[in-house]
């Protein structure tokens, strides 16, 4: 639990994105000192902060923050939108899984939606190629009626599939972006907090 709320404090407060050579000399004899329990808390985890605005600016792979968000919702088990099989690293892997937008980008710039705000991760899911062909460029009301077809399950099926993800299926079936992206600001706030160990701080 220690060297988890550690790894976490280090990527989503960010401070292993410079010079990490003295942080980690640092980090190492506090970190261990702390798991034997004759020690503080490591300043990493100290220092490290998480404020809710960042979300709205993680837009690209690069940051370790944006990699760690993913790595930390595919640790809690998100299934595929329309078969509801899990991605694990097989099915990772073998159905092309990759990170897609929830409402997608042709239908945020139909109705006036800024790209820095539907470019944000907070509109990016893991999905897979399959699922990500059927979403296309429609309005989610639209592609989650498609994916239940496809799939020949039920809405309510695909309703549970989607909140896998932390996202709000009745914000989706109702086209509405920024609810649906408040309430997922939420639910993943909550996932980096627990994960830290500590309360994010709310800015935006």
């Amino acid at each position: 639990m220690k060297i988890s709320r550690w790894y976490w404090s280090g990527v989503f407060g960010e401070l292993y994105g410079g010079t990490t050579e003295t942080r980690f000399a640092r980090d190492l004899p506090e970190l261990v000192a702390w798991v034997a329990g004759h020690g503080a808390e490591p300043r990493t985890v100290q220092e490290a902060q998480f404020f809710s605005s960042r979300l709205w600016t993680l837009r690209t792979r690069g940051s370790a923050a944006y990699k760690g968000l993913y790595a930390l919702l595919l640790q809690n088990e998100p299934v595929d939108w329309g078969t509801g099989s899990d991605m694990s690293d097989e099915n990772y892997f073998d159905n092309a899984v990759d990170i897609h937008h929830v409402f997608p980008k042709a239908w945020c710039e139909k109705q006036g939606i800024p790209s820095a705000d539907y470019n944000s991760i907070l509109n990016k899911t893991p999905l897979t190629a399959r699922t990500n062909r059927i979403i296309g460029g429609r309005a989610p009301s639209a592609y989650l009626r498609g994916l239940a077809k496809s799939a020949e399950t039920t809405p309510e099926q695909v309703d549970l599939n989607v909140h896998s993800h932390k996202i709000s299926p009745e914000a989706l079936r109702a086209d509405d972006f920024r609810t649906a992206m408040t309430a997922r600001e939420t639910a993943l706030l909550a996932l980096i907090s627990s994960a830290m160990g500590k309360d994010v701080q709310i800015d935006t």
